[in-house]
């Protein structure tokens, strides 16, 4: 009986129907493409021991010049700095009040404990340190070693009393009993840290609200903009951190001063002139060391005017008054009604609005910066959809895919539509790019369907111009990513919602899910077992051609599965699964089908695989 040899096309397809797609790929899963063939992803591992508390939306990794080495992270509910194993909370702080609370319990309220404290500004999630507390009463359980520490606020009342979860210094938590009839004595001191903001995007109306584009600017918001999906924007400037909360203040970490130091306002600072109170985005310019602001309040004002772009003083972080002896300035952009997002690349600096994008450049003076429309129409669908890779800027807008060198230019996507069509609009704004240069790949996260948070994602080979996708479940739930760019390996924040304890990983690090299995597929299209698929074809033989990466042992495997069906519109039967190891040479079959699909799986955490062509034995079977 003749052999077939099936040559599949690179890349995922999903453009079309499953049968048009012939000898194509149409489904996968943490599969890339590597030379025109499917290959395994790499694996992860934790990057540190230690945790963190909320859903990291920007993580930013820097050098100090002593060579020490930081990762800043903001989440939903906090700013940290990572060195070595350790999560430092340099959070900042909002207020303080100082011999001011009262607290109550009961036996009937358990755990719950009630602090009254006026005008406490406060939002539910928010973190509170209480001092000088004493026990509320003889024998209780709600001593003071109990109140004196961190809480998480677990709801609002009023602008005058919260509520939180009493807990011992181990994290368990403790119930009141009924010698708790004290209010904590009269020396209470509460110091309370920003606002927490949202993990989820709320769809209202007025900016910040509602999708980019939608209704129109100065309409009504329900919501606050220090209470929204939180999104930060991270730089170093010099050993230092700059870091704002999107819609907040601007943030000022001081490296010199430890890593037990919180984050202040950079407007507090000594000396500080004119500093923006309310940004959508701070970076820091590359060569000539301005701080910039996009989207930010004019001076003398707190309002944000969407389209402003505010720069300080040339290497000073405090000084944004503009005068004829300094460089600090400020340009409106002259098109659309607000700025999305913006990008530093090693020539320029990109910046999104809502109709196009704008080029902004350092020219020295009397201008100090150009800004020069370069594109008309795409946008971002996020402002985290964009990175830098292959001296290209690679973006994502509500209606493709684009590449940018000069001039914007869309992208041939095969799963185009179906990740258009599957992408959840309402939460868009979780939409995040990242760059693995050492697979040459460019991806995009994203959450689908109803689900409010990431779930998927698509992987871009900007090299070989091939597409795949991919899944982000509970093992590989990613909010934020860098590339390895001072590290070894790519990084990428974790989340779980069971326990808010949240990890970085390394990625392309070995094989396995932190030292588990993880599950890889890919699945080919349907293709007609002989030429015009008129008749039914009977296959006795499977021929596979795999090559195993840091092989283990003779062990090791990866499952071919045969599907068939004898129609388009029919489900896929399994018609044979076979396990094909190192020593494989073939496997006989029995499988009779019209057309026919192959999927290659397996779940390990030892070795990766990449799989070749695919050679069957067949022979006509008639027309029924």
């Amino acid at each position: 009986m003749p052999l077939a040899k099936y040559v599949f096309k690179p890349g995922i397809n999903k453009e079309g129907t499953n049968y048009s797609n012939e000898y194509g790929w149409f489904d996968a899963d943490k599969v890339r493409f590597r030379k025109g063939k499917p290959e395994r992803i790499g694996g992860w591992d934790k990057f540190a021991e230690g945790s963190f508390v909320g859903t990291c939306r920007k993580m930013y990794p820097y050098k100090a010049i002593d060579g020490d080495q930081f990762i800043i992270l903001g989440t939903h509910q906090k700013l940290y700095v990572l060195n070595g194993d350790i999560y430092y909370d340099i959070n900042p702080i909002r207020a303080t009040t100082t011999n001011g609370i009262v607290f109550s319990a009961s036996v009937a309220n358990g755990s719950t404990i009630t602090a009254t404290d006026n005008n406490h500004g406060a939002v539910e999630g928010d973190f509170v340190t209480i001092a000088g507390a004493v026990a509320l009463g003889s024998g209780g359980n709600i001593t003071a070693a109990v109140l004196n520490q961190e809480y998480q606020i677990t709801s609002v009342a009023d602008a005058n009393t919260y509520t939180f979860t009493a807990k011992d210094s181990n994290g368990n938590v403790v119930s009141a009993n009924s010698s708790d009839t004290g209010n904590g004595g009269s020396g209470v001191d509460g110091v309370y840290q920003i606002n927490s903001g949202l993990d989820v995007y709320v769809r209202t109306t007025g900016w910040g609200v509602s999708p980019w584009g939608a209704g129109t600017w100065g309409s009504k918001a329900d919501l606050s903009l220090t209470n929204q999906l939180r999104l930060w924007t991270i730089d170093n400037f010099g050993d230092d951190t700059i870091a704002a909360p999107r819609g907040g203040p601007i943030y000022f970490w001081d490296e010199s001063d430890g890593l037990t130091t919180r984050a202040t306002l950079l407007s507090a600072e000594t000396n500080a002139s004119d500093v923006p109170t309310n940004v959508i985005q701070v970076m820091t310019s590359d060569v000539d060391k301005h701080c910039i602001a996009f989207g930010c309040n004019p001076i003398g004002t707190t309002s944000i005017d969407p389209l402003l772009v505010r720069f300080s003083d040339r290497e000073s972080a405090i000084d944004w008054t503009p005068t004829a002896t300094n460089q600090a300035g400020g340009v409106q952009l002259s098109s659309g009604s607000e700025i999305i997002g913006a990008l530093r690349t090693r020539q320029e600096i990109l910046i999104w609005t809502d109709v196009g994008i704008v080029s902004m450049r350092f020219v020295g003076e009397p201008f100090i910066f150009s800004f020069t429309e370069v594109a008309e129409g795409p946008s971002l669908i996020g402002p985290n959809a964009a990175v830098s890779a292959n001296n290209r800027v690679y973006f994502m807008d509500s209606g493709g895919f684009y590449a940018y060198s000069g001039s914007a230019e869309k992208i041939p996507c095969t799963v185009l539509d179906y990740v258009l069509s599957d992408l959840n609009q309402g939460q868009s704004f979780k939409v995040f790019a990242a760059v693995n240069n050492i697979a040459n790949e460019v991806m995009w996260f994203y959450p689908s369907g109803t689900n409010t948070e990431i779930d998927k994602y698509v992987l871009y080979n900007y090299l070989e111009n091939v597409w795949s996708i991919g899944t982000t479940d509970d093992d590989f739930t990613r909010t934020a990513w860098d590339e390895a760019s001072i590290l070894d390996f790519p990084i990428a924040a974790s989340k779980n919602d069971s326990s808010n304890l949240n990890y970085v990983y390394n990625h392309e690090k070995g094989h396995g899910n932190d030292g588990s299995n993880f599950t890889a597929y890919i699945e080919s299209s349907d293709f007609d077992l002989e030429p015009d698929g008129e008749r039914f074809t009977f296959i006795s033989k499977l021929i596979p051609d795999v090559q195993f990466r840091d092989q283990q042992g003779t062990s090791d495997s990866v499952t071919y599965t045969i599907k068939g069906r004898d129609y388009p519109l029919q489900d896929l039967t399994t018609l044979q699964t076979i396990n094909v190891t190192p020593n494989s040479t073939f496997s006989n079959t029995r499988a009779r089908s019209r057309q026919a699909a192959v999927r290659i799986s397996n779940s390990s955490s030892d070795y990766g695989w990449r799989a070749g062509d695919l050679r069957l034995e067949i022979r006509p079977d008639g027309k029924r």
